[in-house]
């Protein structure tokens, strides 16, 4: 039995159900359609909207998906037999309003507030693309690179303290989705 999502839009196609961790939080506003996958302690924050009605979306565990992200994937196709599923790797950070399409983010990416990761795109573990970037088709960040800009290039790779502070957000984030999860409970008591 799957707990309760409070205004939450659930939709189902092609005989496919988004599957959510019964520990991950999904905030009111937010649609998820298809063949989504979620896992354990991940949050999609308020108004976001993933749909996979072509293809598949996966994302990990203690990932956050912030307030008003846009996630989608492209199916198979001819000449592109492989197509654009979206996989979202493991403490991954998606800042607000980032635009998120068929791609891969492995563990520990950054998607900066804005950001927009386009189809075949890598992103590297602990990299990070900045605020208001746009990763173009094909581009590949390596593992602890910066990237910035439209079209997005490498600026330098990131020291320590950078890849401490991602992880200090991926923990506030997996706690503070508790707290809003328990908010709403208390608020539809």
């Amino acid at each position: 039995m799957s707990i309760a999502r409070p205004g939450v839009r659930i939709i189902p196609i092609h005989g496919k159900t988004p599957k959510i961790h019964d520990s991950a939080f999904v905030a009111p506003g937010c649609t998820l359609i298809g063949d989504i996958e979620i896992g354990a302690d991940s949050s999609i924050w308020y108004n976001c909207v993933l749909r996979a009605d072509v293809f598949t979306i996966r994302i990990g565990e203690r990932t956050n998906v912030q307030d008003g992200s846009i996630l989608h994937c492209d199916p198979p196709r001819p000449g592109d037999p492989d197509g654009s599923p979206l996989v979202i790797g493991d403490d991954v950070l998606i800042g607000h309003m980032a635009m998120v399409h068929g791609c891969v983010i492995h563990d520990r990416g950054f998607v900066g507030l804005g950001a927009i990761a386009m189809n075949k795109a890598v992103i590297g573990s602990d990299a990070m693309l900045a605020a208001g970037a746009m990763l173009t088709e094909n581009k590949v960040m390596g593992a602890r690179e910066l990237w910035a800009g439209r079209p997005a290039k490498k600026l330098r790779d990131l020291d320590d303290a950078a890849v401490m502070g991602m992880r200090a957000g991926v923990m506030h984030y997996t706690q503070n989705a508790k707290d809003h999860a328990a908010a709403i409970d208390a608020a539809e008591d």
